[in-house]
């Protein structure tokens, strides 16, 4: 896949990160499949964000619901992406953060780094993921099985 996407006018813009729903077992397979021909590649790290079942004040979060402000998110994403390829030698980064709803135990996050060394793909990833749950303007709205719901803080991730 490609960091940049270009319209009509030839103007680069960022790469959409953005899936409706939550991220599929069969996608994520596929993502790692595709890497297979790229033999300079020796280490992958992926990291899979799972929504949780919590329970706030004796209520049991049934999903997650997100939302975003897309054209700054992605703005954002773009200078993290840039940011962590100018720090790591990595081949590869691939990021998909779902929009809409997602179920507990659903992936709502997907975060795959790829490097010529096992070190700089974890680290790669690691960071991206601090980077995106701190600067990405991305709310999620936790939703009670009764239908209630609170707005999620990103305390511990």
């Amino acid at each position: 896949m490609e960091e940049t996407e270009t319209n009509n006018m030839n103007e680069r813009r960022p790469k959409n990160i953005f899936v409706q729903g939550p991220i599929a077992a069969s996608f994520i397979a596929d993502s790692i499949e595709k890497h297979k021909s790229k033999t300079n590649i020796g280490g992958h790290s992926i990291f899979l964000g799972q929504v949780r079942a919590d329970k706030i004040q004796g209520k049991e979060v049934s999903c997650m619901e997100y939302t975003t402000y897309e054209e700054m998110a992605l703005e954002k994403m773009h200078a993290i992406r840039e940011n962590i390829f100018d720090k790591y030698d990595l081949t590869c980064m691939h990021v998909y953060h779902s929009l809409g709803k997602v179920a507990t135990g659903e992936i709502s996050l997907f975060v795959f780094t790829s490097s010529a060394h096992r070190k700089a793909a974890i680290d790669a990833c690691e960071e991206t993921v601090e980077r995106i749950k701190a600067e990405l303007p991305v709310w999620g709205k936790e939703i009670f099985k009764d239908e209630t719901y609170t707005w999620k803080q990103n305390l511990n991730g």
